[in-house]
């Protein structure tokens, strides 16, 4: 097969140049339509009762989590000039509008709905006119003098409603609660509404000298987004420049690198263009493929053009050599791809929409490039001159030379040693992995000196956090939260008490406490009343209230048919194993209260959600590693015809992943979606080494019926310098990740690269000193017969005078 399609590829290379051509231009136009995600990443299922509860949640109340909290730590903020400058950015930020596109229009839009503080906030007043409640301003306006803020200070503090929401009597901790515009969220445009916002809080830090924190999942999202679109670009760079420099190192060769750049530069723009064609957006894991495919791809070209080099060397034919390059490594380099897109194809098994576009895509893509480098290495060097000696001279680095042959030397003197050694390492491993944690928080991958993790901080300690927390009750019937001498209301509030004991959430909104705010006020506004009356007191209430919850001002509490109700907290950014913790005792206590033949209550909001996701994606990934070992291993079956083989050939890849597992542990790295990434990448990449080092050694078995001993010695010398090579790119290639400002990314790129240089030292150690211990046990008739796929065949030759083409005159002394 392969040696036909090395002549469709040599006798047509202007007509494949020209479709290549053809489908990076269109490739590239599509590539411009490739978006950031300005969501929440979706990690559940759409089939999980966690993402069903939160889903009706948000179909009956709308989305949680587009509020942003800017808050101080100054107990002087009662002072004029403070409270006067406090004033100013609440009603600044109020008032902020921007650039929004809407129905293929840009025009200005208010991006803050709401902005409440100490400075503006409401109280209630009886209007027996109409019956009902007026919304009315403690502040009417800026005051002039400091007894007129001391005065305001006095209205503040005699609304209890307030305490622990606005502002908190014992930590001196106050804020600006900001609810934001959600269309204009969840578009690109948002960027420029925090820019505003950051705008007025930093000339109230100057105006002041007061410290500000800010917080809230939309800023913590927005922030995250735009480090995202900044590190795909960084990333890209240093791919550029580093594999750049390697390959120039490697080869002494300009044009090499040159035009193995220009490969994966090509891969690069396919891998953006098959992203706007699946409609995908680019998340924090999207976002790595780009620069993925630049470390994955180089190491085809490596091999392609070693062995083209290896070729001409030997016959100085440049047409048999490049036809040699297509027919006796493209089945390896295209089952090497294949392990390695089997290893991220595996997350689609996982049913997150999150990491199935990630699977993907980077599956797809890695085919793209493995395409892309069949086709282009030989038809772009069919163009060039033939290499001269000078080209060739690494097939002779003395360097790599020598570490091969102290391989050697310790693969046939020292096996018993390589043994111990690996059993040293296996123990340290298994102690290793016990101590290893799982977690998962959202900003847990940030650093723990980032602005955002110290602000998050700052809110956690003085409202005891951020992050939205719901509970919402289903009464099973219409009007269901009033009937019954209001006994849903009386449950609620028992509910709200023990929530109380609980350190890890904040003063809660719900209809209770909006009740409580409205009858201190029905009671002339002294703060004893601030409590949910008795049933007589409630139906003298409803002459006021009535029907306020058509008229708006409940109706973020409580649904049109008085049937659903809410209950609101915010909470601390927590992990997945605490979270747990305080779901599995906040249950029963729900229970308790709530009976289930009365009541149907769910747990939700974006913090269930997103901790439950990360618990989803940890038990789901170690699924999808397994299907991954899997999957590799029957096409190892299937190519080397020997399941003793096939074992013998997984044990140098586990005990990378292993080592891998327990540096994690000893180093305290915690298993979360972004680290447990690792493993299935690693694994895939890794095995590729393996593939090509037993092809090579099934070859020399099979053609020139060498010895056991010899066969593996012969394999280890040729393939030992490409997968030296390809490892050392592929171990700085994914170091470049390691800049990152994402903690989960920066392990990603390191563990990963320690994973490949395990598994490389691995394959050229362990794995021949398998093959020459267990000899004829593991070399059996099954693993000589021809395999079902036929990595390489060096005996079918090319006849070179059916391959004639015509060479362009090219004056450059060019490889």
């Amino acid at each position: 097969m392969w040696f036909n399609f090395s002549r469709i590829i040599l006798r047509n290379r202007l007509l494949f140049l020209i479709l290549i051509g053809l489908a990076t231009v269109f490739m590239a136009y599509q590539a411009q339509f490739a978006r950031m995600s300005y969501e929440m990443a979706q990690i559940l299922p759409k089939s999980d009762p966690t993402y069903k509860e939160y889903d009706k949640f948000k179909e009956i109340f709308g989305k949680d989590g587009s509020m942003v909290v800017v808050g101080i730590d100054n107990s002087n903020i009662y002072q004029l000039n403070n409270f006067n400058a406090w004033f100013d950015l609440t009603q600044d930020i109020k008032k902020i509008e921007v650039d929004f596109k809407k129905n293929g229009e840009l025009i200005k839009v208010n991006g803050v709905t709401e902005a409440l503080s100490v400075a503006n906030a409401y109280t209630l007043k009886k209007n027996y006119e109409s019956k009902k409640f007026d919304f009315n301003q403690i502040v009417q306006k800026k005051p002039t003098t400091q007894d007129e803020v001391d005065e305001i200070k006095k209205a503040i503090h005699q609304q209890p409603f307030y305490n622990g929401f606005l502002y908190n009597d014992t930590t001196h901790a106050t804020l600006i609660l900001i609810t934001l515009d959600r269309e204009l969220l969840d578009s690109k445009y948002r960027n420029a509404l925090f820019e505003r916002i950051d705008e007025e809080v930093a000339e109230f830090e100057q105006q002041t000298g007061i410290k500000t924190y800010k917080s809230g999942l939309p800023y913590i999202r927005a922030n995250s987004t735009t480090k995202v679109a900044d590190e795909v670009e960084l990333f890209l760079l240093l791919s550029v420049l580093i594999t750049s420099l390697i390959l120039y190192l490697f080869f002494r060769s300009f044009k090499v690198m040159m035009y193995s750049m220009l490969v994966v530069s090509i891969g690069v723009v396919w891998s953006l263009g098959v992203l706007s064609l699946f409609d995908f957006e680019i998340t924090l894991l999207t976002g790595l493929i780009p620069p993925l495919i630049i470390v994955i791809g180089i190491p085809n070209c490596i091999f392609l053009l070693n062995k083209y080099h290896r070729e001409y060397k030997n016959h100085n034919n440049q047409i048999k050599a490049l036809s040699r390059v297509i027919e006796k490594t493209g089945n390896a380099i295209f089952l090497t791809n294949t392990t390695t897109a089997l290893g991220f194809a595996t997350f689609i098994s996982t049913k997150s929409a999150m990491l199935v576009e990630f699977g993907i895509v980077a599956a797809i893509d890695i085919f793209l490039v493995f395409i892309l480098s069949i086709f282009l290495i030989p038809i772009i060097f069919s163009f060039l001159k033939p290499p001269k000696k000078r080209h060739t001279k690494h097939l002779e680095n003395k360097i790599m030379g020598k570490v091969v042959d102290f391989v050697e030397v310790i693969v046939l003197n020292h096996r018993k040693k390589v043994y111990a050694v690996s059993i040293l390492i296996f123990i340290f491993s298994l102690f290793g992995i016990s101590k290893m944690t799982t977690t998962g928080n959202l900003i847990d991958d940030l650093p723990k000196n980032d602005p955002i993790v110290e602000d998050l901080k700052f809110f956690e300690k003085g409202f005891n956090g951020v992050m939205p927390f719901e509970v919402m009750i289903d009464t099973k019937e219409k009007n269901g939260v009033f009937a019954d001498n209001a006994k849903t209301l009386y449950k609620i509030q028992k509910f709200q008490k023990e929530m109380a004991k609980y350190d890890e959430f904040s003063k809660p909104l719900s209809i209770v406490e909006a009740i409580k705010f409205a009858y201190q006020s029905y009671k002339n506004g002294k703060p004893k009343f601030y409590i949910l009356p008795p049933a007589s007191e409630l139906n003298k209430l409803k002459t006021f209230v009535g029907n306020d919850n058509e008229k708006g001002n409940f109706s973020s509490f409580i649904d049109s048919t008085n049937r659903y109700t809410r209950v609101s907290f915010q909470m601390a950014d927590v992990g997945t194993k605490e979270m747990d913790e305080i779901l599995n005792e906040i249950q029963p206590i729900i229970d308790d209260i709530f009976p289930k033949e009365d009541y149907d209550v769910y747990t939700t909001g974006t913090s269930v959600t997103f901790l439950k996701g990360t618990g989803y994606l940890i038990e789901n990934l170690f699924t999808s590693l397994s299907l991954a070992i899997f999957l590799i291993a029957i096409l190892m079956s299937i190519l080397f015809s020997s399941v003793r083989m096939v074992l013998v050939s997984l044990i140098p890849n586990f005990l990378p992943l292993l080592t891998t597992a327990a540096i994690m542990g000893y180093m305290g790295v915690a298993i979360k979606p972004s680290t447990i990434l690792i493993f299935s990448i690693a694994f895939g990449i890794s095995v590729d080494d393996t593939i090509h080092f037993l092809s090579k050694y099934r070859q020399e078995l099979k053609i020139h019926r060498l010895g056991i001993k010899k066969a593996a010695i012969l394999a280890l010398r040729e393939t030992g310098f490409s997968m030296i090579y390809t490892s050392t790119i592929l171990f700085f290639g994914f170091g470049v990740f390691t800049v990152s400002s994402f903690g989960g990314t920066v392990a990603l790129g390191t563990l990963v690269s320690l994973t490949i240089l395990f598994a490389v030292f691995a394959d050229l150690v362990l794995l021949p000193s398998f093959l020459l211990s267990l000899d004829k046990a593991l070399t059996t008739k099954a693993f000589r017969k021809e395999p079902l796929i036929s990595v390489l065949d060096e005996e079918e030759d090319i006849d070179i005078s059916k391959l004639k083409v015509k060479k362009k005159k090219i004056t450059e002394d060019t490889p």
